[in-house]
This record gives C-alpha cells, structure tokens and sequence, in this order.
C-alpha cells in the first residue's frame, strides 16, 4: 500500500494525474538493459523493444530473466539498468565534449558510471566514486566488468573533492541519495521507509553534498544532478537553489515529444504512468564561469613504484594497444591506465582513497607474473596472448562458482576461458589439475 502522505502529495503536485500515477506503481516493473560493444548482438528469448533515449538500451519483454543464470552478466557483456536512467546520454550527447574529465560522485553500483566510460572512450577520464564502504567495492567490480580502463574507482566524501579537487572536473554527476520514491514499484520495502520528514532530511543531505563538491567544479562545467523520485522539494526546488545559491545556468535537454518525458520547472521528469520505466528526475546546469586559478597537478609522492622492467616488458604484450597505457606496481600487483591522464592518475593516487586504476594486468607470483583476473574483462586484452578455452553453460557456471573444472585437452599454464566468445577470466592448468582463478569474492552463491 502506497503511503497516505505521499497520495496526498502527489495529488497536490499532479492533479488528477496522479491517480494514473498510483495505478501505475501496482503494475509490474519494467526491465531493461544497456549492452556492452563486448556483445554484438542480443541472445536473451525475450521480444525486446529499443529504449529511444539510448541506441544501446533494451526493453526485455515477458518474465524477467534469472540474470545470475547468465554468464554473459557476469562478463560484462550487459548492465541490468533502468531504462528511465539511460537518458543520461542525451545530456552527455549534447554538452559534454568527449575528452572530458568527469566526476561521477554517488556512483554504486555503477550504471551510470558504465554509461559514461563507454561515452568518454580513449579520450576522458572518468572519477567513480562512493563514500559507502561496500557499496564501493561493488562498484569496482562493475566497473572491471565492464571492461573499460578510463575509470578510476574512489572512496571518499564529496568534501573531499571540494577541498582538494578544486577546478579540476568538467562535468560531475549528482545521482543524489533520495526517499526513493521512484522505485516503489520496484522495492516495496521502500513504502515502508517513506515519510514526509525523510523527504525533508534528503532535501538537505543533497544539498549539502551540492556545496561540498562545488568547489571541485570548473567554472563553465557541467553539474548534472539526478534523483529516483518525484517530489519536488528534491528535485526542482534543490535546481533551484543550486542556480540561484551556488550560481548555475538550467540548461535545456532537446529530446523527442514521442517518449513522454514531462518537463518540470525545470528539469525533467520520468513517470511511469507516462514513460516506459521507473521514476527518475534529472537536470543539467552550468556552473558560472568567474575568474578562477585552474586546477594544477601539485608535488605528491606517488604510492607505487614503477613496474619491474623485465615483468613490464612481459605484460605489454598482453595489451591489444601497450603505448597507450601507464604500468604501475603496487606490491606485487601491477596495474595498466591510461597514459593520457597518466600525471592527473598519479597525481589523483596522492589525494584519494583509489580502491582501482584502470585495471589489474598482473600479479607477481614468487618467479613469474600471472594476469589478474581484470584483464580478462579488459576490452584491450590481446586475447591471442593466451590460449581460448571456450566453455558450455553448465561449465562456464561451475566456473563462476569458482568450482573445480575437467576439461581436456588444454594446454599448460594460463588459459583464457570464454563462453559464447566473450571473456570470462583466467585458469591454470598445472599438469594434474585446472586451477580456476574466478575471483572468490565475485562468485556465484545462490542459484
């Protein structure tokens, strides 16, 4: 059952509307995904229909599918996101040059953090951050999946970068911490956690966290600030508060009258009862532009260590494209990023709390190095450096639940597993027995 309060409010704010809004929310839930470019074509048995707002979202339609069945997810082959959410490339299209240095501050689990890697490409620098300890390392691991080495994974709070990224970013994202009311179709627990004065605590928090990382900012950057609820007193009332406190342009988001998208005053809102998906909000502002010192990388002792030469020159040759990436060595773990923002990167390590750089390439193991299990999921691996061991279903899902596997005919040492000719990660076949090296920590529990 919907909240009484929230009935009443949504009245007030929708009209007679918003009884289609309610019986919206008791219909089931839409699901959609965003593919990967590690996947060229669909292979669910869903009919799917096309998200207009993005070229790589698809509606699945009938019974969701047992995601965790799937090994193609667990490859990063595809992100299970809300449909609602993608409209986040539209902004991106618009506004945002490709070479781009980007904050995405509230990041886990990492659908839009995915999205925008795979926009920025070779050229940008994205900055995935979350201030929740577990949630971070989730993120991370969505982040490797996905396979792209733009990204640096970090764990602080948006205080942080106000302090000491000043100037630096183009464009940071604000999916801001919210009551939710955009998922409770979704997540019926999130009724339960709903009231007036939640909306009126997140309504704060989200501005507190907007004038924390202002500062980190360029002027003339991109604030693009978002939300997964209706009301407006976090949503509308919040944009304008930012443009008129902290000192924004509203920009204007060009779309489609064909997908139903209803504009607020201002920014833009997704209704379920109109728009195929969950609730979301977003608007995209920026930021005055006013006499500033541009942001430079400051002396800071690097916490690493240049990789050993012998082991640098080994694991190049795992690397589709090695000029292009920076090597670095933390213990025995090697890391690949780009070489591009290589200064930035180094200079960020000093500042940050990194949980990931780019990707993981290699691991020192007493006499040799092995591929950590990131590269795998790199989309710049140089898959002929290993043997391919393709897999079945059954075997690749024994595989991520780091089981023991029979196979035959495999050759000595490390061998790239691959279902359906997309990466899965790495074993070692060590004479009398395969070594499956799937990350224990990311392995299949409950099917």
């Amino acid at each position: 059952m919907l909240p009484l309060d929230f009935i009443d409010s949504m009245r007030q704010q929708l009209g007679s509307e918003a009884e289609q809004l309610f019986q919206a929310l008791e219909t089931e839930p839409v699901t959609s995904i965003r593919l990967n470019d590690k996947l060229d074509v669909l292979t669910f048995d869903n009919d799917t229909d096309e998200v207009p707002w993005h070229l790589d979202g698809y509606y699945l339609n009938g019974e969701r599918p047992q995601f965790t069945l799937d090994p193609l997810m667990h490859a990063g082959a595809y992100y299970v996101q809300e449909a609602s959410s993608m409209f986040l490339e539209q902004v991106l299209e618009n506004y945002l040059p490709v070479d781009s240095v980007v904050l995405d501050l509230c990041a886990a689990p990492g659908g839009k953090s995915t999205l925008i890697s795979q926009y920025l490409g070779k050229e940008g620098l994205l900055i995935s951050n979350e201030v929740n300890r577990q949630r971070v390392f989730i993120l991370s691991e969505n982040i490797q999946k996905w396979g792209n080495g733009n990204t640096v994974v970090t764990h602080n709070d948006a205080a942080t970068f106000g302090e000491r990224c000043a100037n630096l970013f183009d464009c940071v994202v604000v999916d801001a911490p919210c009551s939710g009311e955009g998922m409770f179709r979704k997540d019926h627990a999130s009724r339960d956690e709903w009231s007036l004065k939640n909306v009126k605590t997140c309504a704060e928090r989200q501005r507190s966290i907007l004038m924390d990382v202002w500062d980190a900012l360029k002027p003339g950057g991109l604030l693009i600030y978002s939300t997964c609820t209706f009301n407006t007193q976090e949503n509308e009332e919040n944009v304008l508060w930012i443009a008129e406190c902290l000192g924004a342009e509203i920009l204007p988001v060009p779309h489609d009258p064909t997908w139903n998208i209803t504009e607020g005053q201002p920014g833009y809102h997704f209704f379920p009862h109109k728009t195929r998906g969950e609730g979301f909000y977003i608007c995209v502002l920026r930021k005055n532009e006013e006499p500033f010192a541009p942001f430079k990388v400051k002396e800071g002792k690097i916490k690493a260590h240049t990789a050993q030469p012998d082991y640098a020159t080994q694991v190049k040759q795992w690397l589709m494209h090695p000029e292009e990436w920076a090597l670095r060595q933390n213990d025995r773990f090697m890391t690949a990023y780009p070489m591009r923002h290589k200064t930035l990167i180094d200079y960020l390590s000093t500042q940050l709390t990194c949980i990931s750089t780019g990707f993981g390439i290699g691991e020192e193991r007493g006499r040799y190095i092995a591929p950590q299990h990131a590269l795998s999921m790199a989309k710049d691996i140089k898959r002929e450096a290993f043997p391919n061991v393709a897999l079945d279903k059954e075997q690749a899902l024994r595989y991520l639940r780091t089981e023991a596997l029979m196979l035959d005919n495999v050759p000595m040492g490390s061998v790239l597993l691959t279902y359906e000719g997309v990466a899965l990660g790495f074993a070692k076949n060590v004479g009398n027995r395969l070594n499956n090296l799937y990350p224990n920590e990311w392995r299949i529990r409950h099917l």
